[in-house]
């Protein structure tokens, strides 16, 4: 027994000895600054969601969509948080790029103004001016909202200009309204002003297409199936928890970045996003379980309205994959 008990005691010793295994080091990079948006990432972070999937994560700030995708599909990123229809441009020209979770299944672009000058509904914008970002993602669309909403050209006036600029333009006056996301530039806005924003959201009139989500490089995937696996099932359990406590996630983002906005509008911005994350049919779906028919609608409509090549819509499902998210329940 003496003998026996030695043996076992040595063994744990030896294994009490080895190293720890390392986690692996994944870098995500967003789509743009940090908004409440992100907070899902942070509060995974903060609460141990990664490293109990043995991910040490890294998130970086992004510079628009189209530069992380370029960064993901240069391998300078692991994984990126960026518009999935601006995923698609780059990978119909040959990017090896592709969606491995949708998160933003409904869209959040919207034509907003300081809710106090009462522009609820299209046919409000008529005599207004509104300000926008030529060649972004809404102004490629804003075409397809005029002709849903009998709207025309001739009807209102535009100003254009960068991001900031177009911020700019209504916060001092020179523009009623601006082309933004409902839980972005909204929140930059108040918490420029201190004042409500009102959005003419576009999903309301007709036009829903996917919007954010996780990219991957597609050779990364097929090299690392298994952590792919485990960022999914981490980023889905951030996600739902974060949904759970909308203030403490926005709280987990300035935790990490001091400087990363205000905790009122970080978490009114992330409560503004919750909704997107599913539509009638991902209802009762875990995040990132995007419908095949919401992406090939998703395609058609990029390609009559968004600039992306017609030869897209001979294969939709090229551009995402639900095969790595993690199982109802698991």
């Amino acid at each position: 027994m003496k003998r026996l008990i030695g043996a076992v005691s040595a063994v744990l010793m030896t294994f009490a000895a080895m190293p720890a295994q390392a986690a692996d080091k994944v870098v995500l990079m967003l789509n743009w600054y940090v908004y409440g948006e992100h907070a899902p990432f942070y509060y995974g972070k903060a609460k141990g969601i990664y490293a109990a999937e043995g991910i040490d994560l890294e998130i970086q700030e992004g510079r628009g969509s189209a530069a992380t995708t370029q960064a993901v599909a240069a391998k300078t990123a692991d994984f990126g948080y960026v518009d999935v229809p601006t995923m698609m441009r780059a990978a119909i020209k040959g990017a090896p790029v592709v969606a491995t979770g949708v998160l933003l299944q409904t869209s959040p672009m919207s034509a907003m103004g300081f809710a106090d000058k009462n522009i609820r509904k299209p046919e409000d914008i008529k005599g207004k001016t509104v300000a926008i970002t030529p060649a972004d993602s809404m102004t490629q669309i804003w075409p397809l909202f005029l002709k849903k909403t009998g709207l025309k050209e001739s009807d209102f006036k535009t100003v254009a200009g960068d991001g900031q600029t177009k911020l700019n333009a209504v916060i001092n006056g020179q523009a009623d309204l601006l082309l933004g996301y409902v839980m972005d530039q909204s929140m930059k806005i108040k918490d420029a002003t201190g004042k409500d924003v009102y959005p003419i959201k576009f999903a309301d009139y007709g036009i829903n297409m996917v919007s954010s989500g996780i990219i991957a490089n597609t050779d990364y995937v097929k090299a690392n199936a298994d952590l792919v696996r485990r960022f999914m099932s981490a980023t889905t359990k951030a996600v739902e928890a974060a949904e759970k406590e909308p203030k403490a996630a926005a709280q987990a983002i300035l935790d990490a970045n001091p400087k990363g906005g205000k905790i009122d509008t970080l978490t009114q911005g992330f409560e503004l996003t919750i909704p997107l994350y599913r539509t009638a049919e991902t209802k009762s779906k875990r995040p990132f379980q995007v419908t095949d028919q919401n992406m090939t609608d998703s395609v058609n409509l990029m390609v009559e309205y968004g600039g992306l090549d017609a030869k897209a819509k001979d294969n939709p499902k090229a551009f995402y994959t639900n095969d790595y998210l993690p199982k109802s329940g698991s």
